[in-house]
């Protein structure tokens, strides 16, 4: 009895129990009501007044009035990065492509390496730094006729060549059956400085002709120093003046003519990366970076615009789109003033994943196609074609390169 009474006058605390969902409310309430305020503005507290009491805790969400707090805290819109990112840093501007080489992509479109009858080229590497290559050609040459009349003579020629690269030395040569000599070398002699020689050697009287080049690669600016045969002397510099727009100067003189010329140059691109790969006649040029057969590498969307003017009366103007990944378009306009010749052109580079097709169509009337199917590793077929509609001339080749 006395137990019991006991009892009733201690009973015992019962636990609390809720229920899940009352336990999520309660803990939405208790722990989560300032942090959504703080950061998302959708809770406020009430105004204080004679009819609101003090200790009342409760808090309307407002998801339409955000806090002034909340706002200044929200992420910058994209368009004020956008403005924030166009901000141009001039102590920190890319290096200029070289000046001789500022129309780069309109020439990788609108000069195909467009040929007439046979071509078979043959390259084997010895090793990672030198390879011997042979080239045979078998098809016709035009002799100089006045009026509109073409005359062909049948003609063929092998070439032999050999190419030694390395990081810091570059040696490539060729030489013909018939003696004539074709010599590229390049040679760094610090990351900034380097010399390039290119010689063109023949058996006949006052042909050769050599350039000797010294070349100099600063942070964001190119100079070069020239010196030729026929007492040839010039110099060029470039300059980046934004991310994207770069000009340039140069001047020669020519000594045994007694002529002089003053140019300038400027280069607009929107790309994130410079080209690294060029192709000049077949020949594979390795002055910028790395030697490969094909292509160049880019953004997938740029666009590109030169203008070049001189004192000899020379201006050209180009524009090159890449519209896509694959495809690229260009145009350029060249007036010569002397001879009073105008000439316009259009052209498009097209990759596919295991071809290219390139075409041009100019003022003049002649329409230009070259087509690079790579069958296998190692094996690409070529087909060639131009049409002179205004001389009426027609040429056609086929060829296969093999070797990598």
């Amino acid at each position: 009895k006395a137990q019991h009474q006991q009892q009733n006058r201690n009973p015992a605390k019962t636990p609390t129990v809720l229920i899940p969902a009352a336990a999520a409310a309660a803990s939405q309430i208790n722990y989560t009501r300032r942090p959504l305020r703080r950061r998302h503005g959708l809770l406020r507290q009430p105004r204080r007044g004679p009819s609101s009491p003090a200790s009342s805790s409760l808090r309307v969400p407002t998801p339409f009035a955000p806090a002034d707090a909340a706002a200044a805290a929200m992420p910058p819109k994209p368009h004020e990065e956008a403005a924030a990112e166009e901000k141009v840093d001039y102590l920190n501007l890319p290096c200029p492509l070289p000046y001789e080489e500022i129309q780069r992509e309109a020439f990788m479109a609108l000069k195909p390496d467009v040929f007439e009858g046979m071509r078979f080229d043959f390259t084997k590497m010895l090793s990672q730094c030198f390879a011997l290559s042979h080239s045979v050609s078998m098809g016709s040459v035009e002799l100089p006729a006045q009026g509109s009349e073409v005359i062909k003579i049948p003609m063929s020629n092998y070439e032999f060549g050999a190419n030694f690269i390395n990081p810091k030395l570059m040696l490539m040569g060729r030489i013909s059956h018939e003696g004539r000599e074709n010599i590229r070398a390049k040679y760094d002699l610090t990351d900034s400085i380097s010399l390039k020689l290119t010689a063109q050697l023949t058996s006949e009287p006052h042909m050769s002709q050599g350039m000797l080049n010294i070349d100099y690669k600063g942070k964001d600016f190119r100079s070069q120093v020239q010196y030729g045969s026929n007492a040839f002397y010039g110099g060029n510099y470039i300059q980046s003046v934004t991310k994207n727009l770069s000009l340039g100067t140069e001047a020669f003189w020519l000594g045994q003519q007694r002529k002089s010329g003053v140019g300038v140059v400027a280069r607009y691109d929107t790309k994130k990366m410079e080209p690294k790969l060029t192709v000049f006649k077949g020949y594979f040029t390795i002055f910028e970076e790395a030697a490969q057969f094909i292509g160049i590498t880019t953004s997938a969307k740029f666009q590109v615009a030169t203008a070049q003017i001189a004192t000899t009366g020379m201006v050209a103007l180009s524009y090159v789109q890449k519209v896509s990944e694959k495809v690229s378009l260009a145009s350029d306009f060249m007036y010569n003033q002397m001879t009073k010749d105008v000439t316009a052109s259009f052209g498009y580079d097209y990759m596919l994943r295991q071809s290219r097709l390139r075409g041009k169509l100019d003022t003049n009337g002649v329409i230009s196609a070259l087509l690079e199917e790579r069958l296998t590793p190692g094996f690409t077929f070529q087909l060639s074609a131009e049409i002179d509609h205004c001389k009426k001339d027609y040429k056609f080749g086929f060829g296969m390169a093999v070797g990598e």
